[in-house]
């Protein structure tokens, strides 16, 4: 069983049902229908409401584990030779809160993003409603091989986020989706300002540890080049290890390192 089955929080049906009379207030409707998704989601309780909106219930057990995991990251960024950059957020509504913020710092940059329709406190809950995507593919269902345009775009998004001061800090393929031809990010995380650098070194290894196994490290570094310059590849090489810790990133990180040696040399 995945972990995250394992520390996922839950809600008593009476607990849900408040929640979605809450929900139903704030939309203006007399009634909501809820499609409950399946995944292994750690960090809320996802459901879709009418097909229309996308919620997540963030739980207190799902922000005790956000800040477990936080620390541990933290923990595996400094062995990069940096400092923590993840913040931690002490309730369920301050997480959900700082995610619609992260998410925002994105559109404000013209990045394709879920728009946010409302962020709210329900009990010990935090609520985040955005708008719903319908039948969208992650990174992980397309043969990129067969997408150059989609390995552009890619390498393309995380430099203009990154040229306008924003780190995605959570980039990984099911965190990045296809909806109607275009790419759009989720899950993006806030970091710590003052490390914003070493935030974007890290976003960059995660990119090539997503592309690496899927078109190969020889590409993937040729792909970089073209949007990132030497300092930049080089501050990404320290992250390969952490990022390769992580169970979301399967790559070879011996023919990284190679192929960005070979671009920088």
């Amino acid at each position: 069983m995945d972990i995250r089955r394992l520390v996922r929080g839950s809600i008593d049906w009476s607990e849900l049902e408040g929640v979605a009379i809450e929900l139903a207030r704030r939309l203006d409707r007399e009634e909501i229908h809820i499609t409950f998704l399946e995944t292994d989601n750690w960090s809320s309780i996802p459901f879709v409401v009418d097909q229309d909106y996308f919620v997540k219930v963030i739980t207190p057990q799902n922000a005790l584990v956000h800040a477990l995991f936080t620390g541990a990251r933290n923990l595996g960024a400094i062995t990069s030779g940096s400092q923590g950059f993840f913040d931690r957020f002490d309730s369920p509504y301050e997480m959900a809160k700082h995610e619609v913020q992260a998410i925002q710092e994105m559109r404000d940059i013209s990045m394709n993003a879920p728009e946010p329709v409302e962020v709210f406190a329900y009990g010990h809950f935090g609520v985040v409603v955005m708008e719903f995507l319908p039948e969208f593919e992650t990174l992980d269902d397309i043969e990129l091989v067969e997408r150059p345009e989609l390995q552009q775009e890619l390498f393309a998004s995380l430099a203009k986020m990154h040229e306008h001061g924003v780190a995605h800090g959570d980039l990984r393929a099911e965190n990045v989706l296809l909806y109607e031809g275009e790419l759009y990010f989720i899950d993006a995380t806030l970091v710590s300002e003052s490390l914003l650098s070493d935030a974007k070194a890290y976003d960059l290894a995660s990119a090539m540890a997503i592309m690496s196994p899927r078109i190969g490290a020889k590409q993937t570094i040729d792909l970089a080049t073209q949007h990132f310059g030497r300092e930049a590849l080089l501050a990404a090489r320290r992250f390969l290890d952490f990022v390769k810790l992580r169970p979301d990133h399967d790559f070879d990180v011996v023919q990284l390192r190679g192929e960005i040696d070979t671009q920088v040399a």
